[in-house]
């Protein structure tokens, strides 16, 4: 960010427009496949899975991504991120009425999978548009648009949870979702940028003549640095999910509400994490803010670990979700800016990278706690926390 008056600045209305429609692909995004995970138990009851067969069901969408994400970064470079984040959100959306179409596990497995592999070519499509946005913003708002996220999940979980409880049908529910996003899909691809995909970057990457630039080593060598952190900022948020309302029940003794409490926690204090992340960003720079949560994500598991009650337990978690908070948009950000490299390659390779590491984190854990215990299990998680620290360095902008 070059100075306080671009930060200030008011920017050009096709920016403004864009932002918006960045957001709403993010919304489409987060929304998507979040109202099926609450008829899960209804899938498997229907179509009389085991759990795990259920589980290898669900495994086929982080395969299909970690197989075909990278295909993301030559799709983006063709096509344009704004034209590919919608192309391939619209396929997210044509998978998801599949899952209720599914008639055996087969059916199930590959609507996840397509659904799997359509995410992640999002996920880096929107993440580079989004980067286009900021640039031509003067200021930080990548923040932002995962916060969006963050919501747009939650809300997607209560109204999945809602039409299951209702008793709707499990296709009219799914199907319903998919036209209407459909529809705001397409609209929000009318704001978005036109141009070349590197238009707005001054360092001279090439967008679109056909040349494929050889990667600096200094990039490839910071390309990896942001992998890993990515790793382990996704190893810290999945760590909620995974293992929070398993080590309250069989550490703590705590009931099925409050078990469920440090995902809550977790997942509220990483919002006010995101809403709040680019004016810090921006005031204080993005390394020193990684290094601040890295700290942050270790702490609040250290402390959820050193005093074990539900109570603190459920503070730990919801520290930890702040800190975690800003460390997956400014990674991606920071891989979207290495000098010499396309931004939709930069933010394909970080994100598969790091999609790949970070499913190592849940056996990990897994296995610690079969030797020893839960509890000292999850000092993992503190652990990836400090390497976030160390690895901090890696989000300094670069000229």
């Amino acid at each position: 960010m070059s100075s306080t008056t671009d930060m200030t600045a008011t920017p050009p209305p096709e920016a403004r427009r864009a932002r918006v429609a960045v957001s709403t692909l993010f919304f489409v995004n987060g929304f998507t496949y979040t109202n099926a995970v609450p008829w899960l138990p209804v899938i498997k009851s229907s179509l009389g899975l085991s759990n795990t067969e259920l589980g290898l069901a669900i495994a086929a969408m982080p395969t299909g991504a970690i197989l075909t994400g990278m295909l993301a970064g030559p799709l983006i470079h063709w096509f344009g991120s704004g034209r590919t984040a919608v192309g391939t959100s619209l396929l997210s959306l044509g998978a998801l009425p599949f899952i209720a179409l599914a008639q055996n596990w087969w059916m199930l497995a590959a609507a996840l999978f397509v659904l799997g592999s359509a995410d992640a070519w999002t996920d880096s499509a929107q993440n580079s548009h989004g980067l286009r946005v900021q640039r031509r913003y003067g200021r930080t708002i990548i923040n932002t648009f995962h916060a969006v996220w963050s919501l747009a999940a939650v809300a997607g979980g209560l109204l999945g949870a809602a039409m299951a409880g209702a008793g709707v049908p499990i296709l009219w529910h799914l199907g319903g979702v998919a036209v209407v996003l459909v529809g705001v899909n397409l609209a929000a691809s009318r704001m978005l940028l036109p141009g070349p995909e590197n238009s707005e970057r001054g360092d001279g990457t090439n967008g679109h003549d056909g040349q494929r630039q050889r990667m600096p080593v200094r990039g490839v060598v910071l390309l990896l640095m942001l992998a890993v952190l990515l790793m382990f900022a996704g190893g810290i948020e999945d760590s909620a999910a995974s293992w929070g309302a398993v080590y309250m029940t069989t550490e703590l003794d705590a009931s099925l509400f409050l078990a469920a409490m440090p995902f809550v926690a977790c997942q509220a204090m990483m919002t006010v994490g995101r809403l709040l992340g680019d004016r810090v960003t921006d005031r204080f720079g993005a390394a020193a803010v990684g290094r601040a949560c890295g700290l942050l994500a270790a702490g609040g598991m250290a402390f959820a670990l050193l005093l074990p009650h539900p109570v603190t337990t459920v503070v730990g978690f919801g520290v930890m979700g702040l800190g975690v908070s800003t460390l997956f948009p400014l990674t991606l950000a920071a891989a979207g800016n290495v000098p010499g490299v396309r931004t939709g390659d930069g933010v394909t390779i970080v994100g598969w990278l790091g999609r790949a590491g970070f499913l190592a984190f849940p056996p990990l854990v897994g296995m610690v706690a079969d030797t020893l215990s839960l509890g000292a299990a999850l000092w993992v998680v503190s652990a990836g926390g400090v390497a976030a620290f160390l690895l901090a360095s890696a989000l300094r902008p670069r000229e």
